[in-house]
């Protein structure tokens, strides 16, 4: 299978004030994305509170970011539930309009305690869209799925014909190399925390991510990868440091899903509010996220329309 180079982006779903879905700016952000480096979108995950969308919104967000999609721009679908045959259906809607590719978390809910639970649970989804690579998204902090990713890759190798690899948002820098080279870099290993591309990089195998914070980081998270390939250590080092602390940032305003999508606002493009139980970046926040971002020079390094 073709593994990803480069970033693709876990975009936010835009909401109207009523909380209904707006699909009305998702062109301009499917254009903006590019612009600034993006290879395509991993839509409906995390960031995109996609476990607090109904079936039929994820599946007209589906279609409006197809709809939208520059040419060569891969979107990848996410496509976990608590209902496995949700998730199967959702993963025949990606298939029937074209998606590149489609992914699924843990569930939050029952629990997953063992491999073999997850290696069922991802086979099932997975052959909803025989045709298309299938990531799994491992994310333990979301759904206290804390397994190990090595004996994953080992119990899944061969059983899921679509198998692609995994998008590894987890601390363990150790582990996610060692799954890197499983056989040889038999799995596609997508980089999933923003704060870390460049560790990622030295070991010398990365080759993609999807990130949160590249919605309007992604220039200068972009440049870690274009620095670290021209030889430039410091300059990787320094855009490194910086997206660290863009993060450090939206840490004080209930991380990126809530900050992250305020900050959207205040670079040109309003998604709207969370869906409850978040809580919304209130004015008086949104004042104070806007100074310290200033203060790191956010403006003039962030993503540009």
């Amino acid at each position: 299978m073709e593994k990803i180079k480069g970033l693709i982006d876990a975009p936010f779903t835009p909401f109207h004030p009523n909380g209904d879905i707006n699909l009305g700016p998702i062109s301009a952000y499917a254009a903006m994305l590019r612009k600034n480096g993006l290879q395509g979108v991993f839509i409906n995950g995390s960031s995109g509170e996609g476990y607090m969308l109904t079936e039929e919104e994820r599946m007209q967000l589906a279609e409006a970011w197809m709809a939208a999609a520059p040419e060569g721009f891969k979107v990848i679908v996410h496509v976990g539930s608590t209902c496995v045959r949700q998730s199967f259906h959702l993963a025949e809607h990606a298939q029937k309009i074209g998606a590149w590719g489609i992914g699924a978390m843990a569930p939050p809910f029952p629990k997953i305690g063992r491999v073999e639970e997850l290696v069922k649970y991802c086979e099932e989804i997975a052959a909803g869209a025989p045709k298309l690579p299938f990531y799994f998204y491992h994310i333990p902090a979301f759904n206290g799925a804390y397994l190990s990713m090595v004996e994953f890759l080992k119990a899944v190798d061969g059983r899921i014909p679509n198998f692609a690899g995994i998008k590894y948002t987890f601390e363990s820098l150790y582990e996610y190399n060692q799954c890197r080279l499983y056989k040889d870099g038999k799995f596609d290993m997508l980089h999933g925390q923003d704060e870390t591309i460049l560790p990622c990089l030295a070991m010398g195998g990365a080759r993609g991510g999807i990130g949160g914070t590249t919605n309007y980081n992604g220039r200068e998270l972009v440049g870690i990868i274009e620095a670290w390939e021209a030889g430039d250590l410091e300059l990787a080092r320094e855009r490194q440091n910086f997206s660290q602390a863009v993060i450090n940032v939206i840490c004080n305003y209930r991380g990126n899903i809530v900050g992250g999508k305020r900050i959207m606002k205040l670079i040109g493009l309003d998604l709207g509010p969370n869906r409850t139980p978040f809580r919304n970046v209130t004015p008086e926040e949104e004042t104070a996220m806007r100074k310290e971002l200033e203060a790191i020079d956010f403006f003039n390094r962030c993503n540009k329309f």
